[in-house]
């Protein structure tokens, strides 16, 4: 993880202000949920097996630990996880080594989060290895922090990435906006006790208490993220 959040931002004095936001990274901030598909179809195409594109929906936006251990099981394939990782994140990062397509209005909000100092993350189940890559493209100034799902003993769905995040920023989770592609992000933002903006990328999400659910990030703003603090679940 990585952080250079000064102290001075990571409260405010209204105890019913946005505190912080949190990112996911694959199908939120970027067109990359596609990738880690194509990159899983071709792995196992080397490995003698074909993907049910049904399959598709039960994978994404989760954890590998979750995602190729269901696609071992399905196929048959021999070969560990450990081994799948490997070549999966290899993969992957051949595709966004030849660019990183951002979602409409992901750069514009980043922007605006930056130029009024939020304190802001980026959280995915997303490996180090691959953040750093991305970050590269999204920028690394406009985050305070980043949490990768290999860094944190569980990762979503459960609620300990977004915990970290809120710990590390010294914000409360109930003060935390969380901007989620899935719902595998969504129970883990909302199980942390954040509230939630979800923009569904591949599956569709239903609205809820504490949550809203938007078509795109070009109807995400500041001011949206401060209401729907403020506003009662």
């Amino acid at each position: 993880m990585t952080s250079t959040v000064p102290a001075s931002l990571t409260r405010t004095a209204d105890g019913a202000a946005l505190q912080a936001v949190f990112l996911d990274m694959d199908g939120t901030l970027v067109d990359t949920e596609g990738f880690w598909w194509d990159a899983e179809v071709e792995v196992f195409a080397d490995l003698g097996h074909r993907l049910d594109e049904s399959w598709r929906d039960v994978v994404v936006g989760g954890p590998m630990t979750r995602s190729a251990g269901y696609l071992i099981e399905a196929t048959g394939a021999d070969i560990t996880f450990a081994e799948l990782s490997v070549l999966l994140n290899d993969r992957f990062e051949e595709r966004i080594g030849r660019g990183v397509p951002m979602m409409p209005g992901a750069q514009r909000l980043l922007a605006e989060l930056a130029r009024h100092n939020v304190p802001t993350a980026l959280v995915s189940a997303s490996h180090r290895r691959i953040i750093d890559r991305i970050l590269d493209s999204l920028g690394r100034h406009h985050f305070h922090l980043s949490v990768a799902g290999d860094e944190v003993e569980r990762t979503k769905p459960h609620p300990d990435p977004y915990l970290v995040a809120a710990h590390r920023l010294g914000a409360d989770p109930a003060r935390c906006a969380v901007v989620e592609d899935t719902a595998t992000g969504v129970a883990a933002a909302e199980a942390a006790g954040c509230r939630v903006v979800a923009v569904p990328s591949v599956a569709p999400i239903q609205p809820a208490a504490g949550r809203m659910v938007v078509s795109s990030l070009e109807e995400v703003d500041l001011l949206f993220l401060r209401t729907l603090i403020t506003a009662p679940r």
